[in-house]
């Protein structure tokens, strides 16, 4: 792929650093006064998992890496990793530890995600805005404790813990933002 100026780079982009494919984890455009403006940069190797913070001025660019994003399908997890299934070629892909632990959370068996690829190997798993997740474990809510937005911690089937309502009951699904783990409602 052509070199990219930096200011055209944006969180989840690929590039390459020192040789290696890297993710852009954060971007931030500065403009101090009477000072030329800069990119305050994050980003992590794919294969070392190291993070390079990096100040370019904003007139430099960086080679820019093709990023393919493919469905999977979350199969299962086993001493060898996390087992995903591309459901058009029905190629198992294995992802370890290091890469899953962000989104692990997340993983319902069946459950569609993208897997992004930068070179051919799983850079990330990128999760949808929102998630439909099964409430598995929550406290009852005392009747009569009506004070406005009182929140009380609920276990999804993941074991992810979300603050919600306490009207949410066990059993019932609701909507979680994947960004911050909050509850947005029932689904």
């Amino acid at each position: 792929m052509a070199s990219t100026p930096v200011i055209n780079l944006r969180k989840g982009h690929a590039v390459r650093h020192n040789n290696e494919v890297c993710i852009v984890i954060d971007h931030e455009l500065k403009t101090p006064p009477r000072m030329a403006s800069y990119v305050q940069m994050s980003i992590r190797s794919v294969a070392t998992k190291k993070v390079f913070n990096l100040r370019l001025t904003s007139n430099d660019s960086m080679d820019g890496v093709l990023l393919e994003r493919v469905p999977h399908e979350y199969s299962y997890k086993d001493s060898g990793g996390y087992h995903f299934l591309n459901p058009d070629t029905y190629e198992d892909t294995v992802i370890f530890d290091d890469l899953v632990d962000p989104v692990k959370n997340y993983l319902i068996e069946g459950q569609l995600y993208t897997i992004m690829l930068a070179d051919g190997v799983v850079a990330t798993i990128d999760l949808p805005p929102s998630m439909v997740m099964t409430v598995t474990e929550s406290s009852e809510g005392v009747k009569g404790d009506s004070a406005n937005n009182v929140y009380k911690p609920a276990t999804m089937e993941t074991g992810l813990i979300v603050q919600v309502p306490l009207f949410i009951n066990v059993g019932e699904k609701i909507n979680v933002k994947t960004e911050d783990n909050s509850y947005l409602g029932r689904a």
